[in-house]
């Protein structure tokens, strides 16, 4: 019986026809001859769960969206969206900044977030009103904003 699986593996395999160029795969080694492979079609991730971070300062507002271990899926800025000076601030531009990293997360199939939102800026609400508004569930929000316990000495006041 062992001998009968070693005879059948070792027929010879069919020849499966290309479709786009009539020819066979063997053919089209030979005919492309630069040694190019057929692309592979990638596989996206169906990722139902994930982090979003959110960091508002004064001048700027940044959001990125990862998954459950902590690989970003997405991220962009008020900055890299064109807004300049301190419109980057603003609760207009953190909506942008959201609805463009949808944009970039939506591929994944990316259902319920856990928003953590860092910084005093104006844009903080905004973005976590704009991140519901765009179709993810949130399950939790949390402010992990640092906050000091009198640990470094303040900077001297200024003269003017």
């Amino acid at each position: 019986m062992a001998e009968e699986k070693v005879i059948q593996q070792e027929e010879p395999k069919e020849e499966v026809n290309d479709v786009a160029s009539g020819l066979t795969v063997d053919e089209g080694k030979a005919a492309e001859g630069d040694g190019k492979k057929k692309k592979v079609k990638k596989i996206k991730r169906q990722i139902l769960r994930g982090r979003a971070t959110v960091k508002c300062s004064y001048n700027n507002t940044l959001v990125s969206i990862a998954d459950a271990n902590g690989g970003i899926l997405g991220w962009s800025s008020s900055g890299l969206l064109g807004f300049k000076g301190a419109k980057k601030a603003t609760p207009y531009a953190a909506t942008q900044v959201v609805a463009n990293v949808t944009e970039k997360v939506k591929k994944y199939g990316m259902r319920e977030l856990e928003v953590f939102v860092r910084g005093v800026g104006s844009g903080r609400e905004a973005s976590v009103r704009a991140l519901a508004n765009n179709g993810f569930d949130l399950t939790s929000i949390k402010d992990i904003t640092p906050i000091p316990h009198n640990g470094c000495r303040p900077k001297k006041p200024r003269r003017v």
